[in-house]
Order: C-alpha cells, then sequence, then structure tokens
C-alpha cells in the first residue's frame, strides 16, 4: 500500500461518520507504517528520509455556554474556546469515542466535529500491535538505523498534565485546551504495559474492575467464571448466566458461554500461559462492556499505582479494592469488614502527582452499593451487620513490616488518626481513581491484629482465607451489578472534577 500524508481535514455532525473517518485515518496510517517496517526488516533501502505517520485529531470550537443538565459531570465544556485531543486504537474505544462525541454535539449546538491529521507522530513500537517484538527481528546494524529511520516512543508526550490539573502550565497547547484525559501516546503506552503485566489485552478489560492482594480471590474468581459458562438446562439459572459472554484468563484465554449460540463452534480458544505473569487480569465479560474484570494486583503500593496508572486510560466506571487488612482497634475480630470512607497517605508514591493536601471523598454511590450488597450476601439489615463491619480510615502504608517499629509510637500515631485498618494498596487506588475520575471504593477484611498480638502465620492464614474469600467476593460481584444498574451518568461523580475540567468522561 502506497500512502502520501495528507491533513484531510473534515467537518462532521454525525458522531457515527466522525468515527468512521476517524477509523480510516489511523487505520491509513498504521498500514503505512507496517509496510515501511515489513520492507526494513526485509533490507529493502524504505527511504533516505525519516518515516512518520500520525494520529488523528478530534477538535471542536464552542463560542457559547453548553446547554447541559448540570447535574451531569461530563460530555461538554464548560468555557467557550478551542479543544483537541489526539485518538488511538478505535478498535478499542470504538464506544467510547461515538459517544462522548455524541455528548458534544447534544450539549453544545453551535459546534461541528473537526476530525484530521495531527501533528504527534505514531511510534513505531505502538503501530505495531501486541504481539510483535520489534527489536526481535532487527540484525544489530538495523537496530542502530531504526532511530533514524522511524519515530520511537517520547515520553514528553506520555505524562499526566492534563490528569493531574497542571497543563496549564505547560504552554497551554498553543491556546487550545484539552478534550480528554490522556493524549493518544499516553493512551498506546498504557496499553502496551497493560498486556505486559497482567497477560491479557487490553480489548478484554471490562468497565468494573475489582483488584485484589491475594491469589485466594483470584482463584474463586476463576472458579465463578467458569460455572457461568458452563452449560444448565435450568431456566433461571441459565437466564442469569446469559448475560455474561465469556470468560478470560491470561494469554487471552477465551472460554465462551455455553448457555449461548456461540457462533465459533468451540467452547474454548487459545491456551492458559506456562507462567503466570506479575499482575494476572481475569475478565467475566459482557457484550457491551459492562462486565467485571479481576486483577491480582500483588502487595505494595507500587504495584497499586502502576495498574491503575494504565488502567485508567480505558476509562473504567468503577474500580473498587477487595483485600486483606491489620486491623487497628480491640473490638475488631479477625473475618471483621472494613468499609473506608477515608484514608491516610503514607504510601509515598503518589506525592508528587497529589498533594497530600488533598482530601479523597467518600462516594455515596459506591459507599451504598458495597452496604447494599453486604447486606444481601450476609442477610444482615443494615444495622445487624455493623456487628462485623466497621466504617472509618484505612492506613495506607509502604512497610510490609510496619508492626516491628516501637509499639508506642504505632499506637499513638494510629489513635491520633482514628484509623481502624492499615494495608498497603487502598489509599494508593482511592487517590489514583481521584487523580484520573474513576469512582473508587474499598471493603476489606481483617486477616491479622499485630498490635493485639494476632499475627499472620501460614497455617492459620490459610483456614481463614478459606473461610472468608467466598463471601467477600460475592460483596464485590453483587456491588459491581448493582453499580452498573444504576447508570453511568449518575455513577461518575461532580466531585471527582476539576475547575477546568475535560469533556471526555
Amino acid at each position: 500500500m502506497s500512502f502520501k500524508r495528507s491533513r484531510g481535514r473534515k467537518f462532521f455532525k454525525d458522531s457515527e461518520k466522525a468515527f468512521k473517518y476517524i477509523e480510516k485515518l489511523y487505520n491509513n496510517n498504521i498500514s503505512y507504517l507496517r509496510e515501511k517496517f515489513l520492507a526494513f526488516v526485509d533490507g529493502e533501502n524504505v527511504s533516505s528520509e525519516h518515516i512518520s505517520a500520525y494520529y488523528p485529531y478530534l477538535q471542536i470550537t464552542t463560542k457559547t455556554e453548553p446547554s447541559v443538565d448540570r447535574r451531569h459531570s461530563y460530555g461538554f465544556v464548560s468555557v467557550p474556546g478551542t479543544y483537541r485531543i489526539t485518538l488511538t486504537r478505535p478498535d478499542i474505544f470504538d464506544f467510547y469515542y461515538k459517544t462522548q462525541m455524541s455528548l458534544l454535539l447534544e450539549n453544545h449546538k453551535d459546534i461541528k466535529l473537526e476530525v484530521g491529521i495531527s501533528n504527534t507522530p505514531i511510534p513505531l513500537h505502538f503501530a505495531l500491535g501486541d504481539d510483535f517484538h520489534l527489536e526481535a527481528n532487527l540484525n544489530e546494524k538495523q537496530l542502530k538505523m531504526l532511530p533514524q529511520l522511524f519515530d520511537l516512543p517520547d515520553l514528553s508526550a506520555m505524562d499526566d498534565k492534563i490528569a493531574n490539573g497542571t497543563f496549564h502550565d505547560a504552554c497551554n497547547y498553543d491556546g487550545v485546551m484539552p478534550l480528554a484525559l490522556f493524549t493518544a501516546p499516553r493512551v498506546d503506552l498504557s496499553l502496551q504495559r497493560l498486556k505486559h503485566y497482567t497477560g491479557s489485552s487490553a480489548e478484554h478489560v471490562q468497565n468494573f474492575i475489582l483488584y485484589t492482594n491475594y491469589q485466594f480471590y483470584i482463584d474463586e474468581f476463576i472458579r465463578y467464571g467458569h460455572e457461568l459458562m458452563s452449560f444448565t438446562d435450568n431456566p433461571k439459572l441459565k437466564k442469569q448466566r446469559q448475560h455474561y459472554t465469556t470468560f478470560v484468563e491470561p494469554g487471552n484465554y477465551i472460554t465462551y458461554n455455553a448457555n449461548l449460540d456461540i457462533k465459533t463452534g468451540k467452547l474454548v480458544e487459545g491456551k492458559p500461559m506456562d507462567r503466570i505473569p506479575q499482575m494476572p487480569a481475569y475478565h467475566l465479560k459482557r457484550a457491551d462492556g459492562s462486565g467485571i474484570t479481576m486483577i491480582n494486583i500483588g502487595v505494595g503500593p507500587s504495584n497499586a499505582k502502576n495498574i491503575t496508572d494504565h488502567v485508567a486510560v480505558l476509562r473504567p466506571h468503577a474500580w473498587m479494592m477487595l483485600g486483606h487488612c491489620a486491623g487497628l482497634r480491640n473490638s475488631q475480630s479477625l473475618g471483621d469488614y472494613v468499609l473506608a470512607h477515608g484514608y491516610i497517605r503514607e504510601d509515598g508514591v503518589l506525592d508528587k502527582d497529589l498533594p497530600l493536601t488533598v482530601p479523597l471523598p467518600a462516594l455515596s454511590e459506591i459507599q451504598l452499593s458495597l452496604e447494599a450488597a453486604m447486606c444481601q450476601v450476609t442477610g444482615m439489615d443494615d444495622y445487624e451487620f455493623k456487628r462485623i463491619m466497621r466504617t472509618g480510615t484505612v492506613a495506607t502504608i509502604n512497610d510490609r513490616n510496619w508492626e516491628l517499629r516501637d509499639q508506642e509510637e504505632l499506637f499513638k500515631h494510629f489513635s491520633q488518626s482514628r484509623a481502624i485498618a492499615l494495608d498497603m494498596e487502598s489509599a494508593t487506588i482511592a487517590a489514583n481513581g481521584f487523580r484520573f475520575r474513576v469512582p473508587y471504593g474499598t471493603l476489606l477484611c481483617v486477616s491479622d491484629k499485630p498490635l493485639h498480638g494476632e499475627l499472620k502465620l501460614p497455617g492459620m492464614a490459610d483456614d481463614f482465607y478459606r473461610a472468608r474469600v467466598d463471601q467477600h467476593l460475592k460483596i464485590g460481584l453483587i456491588a459491581m451489578e448493582n453499580l452498573r444498574k444504576l447508570g453511568v451518568e449518575r455513577l461518575h461523580s461532580r466531585k471527582l472534577r476539576s475547575f477546568s475540567e475535560v469533556a471526555f468522561q
């Protein structure tokens, strides 16, 4: 295919037509890069000049205030002006792009959707797909020539200034304001990283995300996922199972729902990975993407920041932490639940992106959903279940062996803060949810009480986990179902939007 770069600017009053043009521009540019690179791999003298292809962009200009329901938190710009964003992977973001563009047209009657070719080059690594290992196909001479011929990833185009609200200090985008939190290169980087860390393609990630720090939860989620995919002749049960289409495991190993008409004629596709990735992800998929993804993020705030930095570009509707914690109160028992309504951030990993002076508000939609799910699973009413659940502040730290510090210092510190539980991930996940405008929540289970002599030891831990994991996971799954039924417009809170906010959710 021969491709000659052109600005190709067009205007639309229809989001479907605008999307098809975005798709065409992106695919043409990607195909051009791939063609040139494959010729380069084959040893051809592809060009004496630098080879570049460019992301498509979307831009609007409005001169009036938006006509919008002020209860909504996105889908409009608050101030007249020109707004622009670069776009990528229409195969993944098709529904998302169409929805956001439709809202802009609905809320700003004076605009047209301007689509064209941007000045932002597509890095070669992002053009070749998830499964292409660029360096593996090149000899030493070609590797040295690569930066001279092609655009490689440029970190200066992938920062989080927009999400952090500091883009005003960065040239103000030549007077043009951003439409979305993430530029196309930033999105592409995260899509690549997600595949690396989770073992499955980003296209499988669903809109509702559960994070955990223990494999026990993943084992139960796998069992549940396979159960939903298995055939049943019970009409009521079959109808329930048909809400989900597939269950995807690391390696893009897909199990199809035997209760649906499967066009492929097979119940499984692919094979499990020989080696589990660092943060394996499992996806219980619905046809509209509103299913549930569960990720074992491991232990520690660095992992928590890492995975949420990348999941955020997929614009999920909610994420929650389900894991274990240390109980800090005498009145707590092993197995009790902790519903976080506040956080102490002593993890340190986000201090430069989100100052410690910024409070992380509890989101009523998430809190009520978790409480309702807890009542349903435990069979207790909203007062009775307080016997096994405390609502309060969770402290997140970066030292796994915190209990080895001076005991008097620890008692004083946590007593003054009123914290009721301690872990290593929850505040990080909440802080990144706040930063990236993703509704967040935390429901933990007390697995030890080091300050009161009840330590987490291997034998007791295994018995405890097996007894509690099933119930805890059910609460999380039902809470996510409650949020899905609530609806996107009500779920995305205005609490998470900044003064000068982007239009895209």
